[in-house]
């Protein structure tokens, strides 16, 4: 079925030789023009992506440097506030301790006061009874003349002015 005509032959030989020099002169420089600069700009995009990387990875490291300085900060202030409080409760306790001591001894002295003022006043009215009773006494005794005169010679017996 295949049969060797060498006419055939050169003219496809012809014109494949033209088609390459029509394609070298109009289409090769094009198409290999367009072939770099798909190449170069996929160079660039990959450039740019890797640069684009590691920008990301730089920024991650500053976010994680800033998160990990945020929770130290965090951390101290916290601390910070606790050392606050227990100072504010310790100097409260200090204070209520030292209010608690003061009215304790402040009712102490009250209580002492009043303790002494009963005394006294207990002192008075017994010394008043005593008064009243020795009074009656007196006046029941000396109410004789005889009587009178006997208890005058005794208190000057025992003063030695007799």
């Amino acid at each position: 079925m295949i049969t060797f005509d060498p006419g055939l032959i050169i003219w496809t030989t012809i014109i494949f030789t033209l088609l390459l020099i029509v394609l070298k002169k109009f289409a090769w420089k094009p198409i290999l023009t367009a072939v770099d600069e798909r190449n170069k700009s996929i160079e660039d995009a990959l450039k740019s992506a890797e640069k684009a990387k590691e920008e990301m990875q730089a920024l991650n490291a500053d976010n994680e440097r800033i998160l990990a300085e945020a929770r130290i900060e965090r951390d101290v202030l916290l601390k910070q506030a606790r050392e606050m409080k227990d100072k504010i409760v310790s100097e409260a306790k200090d204070q209520a301790n030292t209010e608690a001591d003061k009215i304790l001894l402040s009712s102490k002295e009250q209580i002492n006061n009043e303790k002494l003022k009963a005394i006294t006043e207990l002192k008075n009215q017994v010394a008043d009874m005593s008064i009243d009773i020795a009074e009656k006494i007196l006046r029941a005794e000396l109410s004789d003349l005889n009587k009178q005169k006997e208890l005058v010679t005794q208190v000057l017996k025992s003063n030695g002015l007799n």
